[in-house]
């Protein structure tokens, strides 16, 4: 599986922003695919997933509310809907996805083993 996040720009706080992470591969649909986001000088931070089966986990406390996950099988493709964007919100996000990812594994980085390359938000009046 190849994934390729995009969507990313400059916002001004309380903005809405909607990224996008588009895979290749014919059993997409198997995988769960996951939002991660960092900081500059910050470690990597689980923002969300969304389950082979259709579930949705939820990451950050700070994106709880805010932040909003699906996915379009039929596109291939995974989505990060974002709300009420604070600056606190800048960071590269990543979309990832795992084929044997079990529940309670799916905030961790190691549990996926296709990375997109990142795209970068930043949220600044």
């Amino acid at each position: 599986v190849q994934l390729q996040a995009s969507g990313g720009g400059l916002v001004q706080p309380g903005d809405s922003l909607t990224l996008s992470c588009a895979a290749s591969g014919r059993t997409f649909s198997r995988y769960t695919v996951a939002w991660f986001r960092q900081a500059p000088g910050k470690d990597r931070e689980f923002v969300g997933a969304v389950r082979y089966n259709g579930n949705t986990v939820s990451g950050a406390d700070s994106g709880k509310g805010r932040f909003t996950i699906s996915r379009d099988s039929d596109k291939k493709t995974v989505y990060l809907r974002m709300n009420s964007l604070k600056p606190e919100d800048t960071a590269v996000y990543y979309c990832a996805a795992g084929g044997t990812v079990i529940l309670s594994a799916t905030s961790y980085a190691d549990s996926y083993a296709h990375w997109g390359q990142g795209t970068q938000v930043t949220v600044s009046s």
